[in-house]
């Protein structure tokens, strides 16, 4: 999965806050609950637009490069 699939930012929606792609749940939710010790089920359960795969795939990746390449892309269009 690359990070375009897991991550989208749009300055015209949510502020430009990095969701993941085809949500509007910041990326930055999943980190604020695994910090506080809740499992990734809670997270999904929480939040079903976002696909597990995604959620994995970013924790794969890290969540500062996965906005690196998406930012990058970005600037590029």
């Amino acid at each position: 999965m690359n990070a375009d699939q897991i991550v989208w930012i749009d300055p015209e929606r949510m502020s430009g806050t990095p969701c993941f792609t085809g949500t509007r749940v910041p990326i930055s939710t999943l980190d604020a609950y695994l910090s506080k010790g809740d499992r990734l089920e809670e997270f999904l359960d929480d939040f079903p637009s976002v696909s597990r795969e995604q959620a994995l795939a970013l924790l794969d990746m890290g969540e500062d490069k996965a906005l690196a390449i998406v930012s990058d892309h970005a600037l590029a269009a």
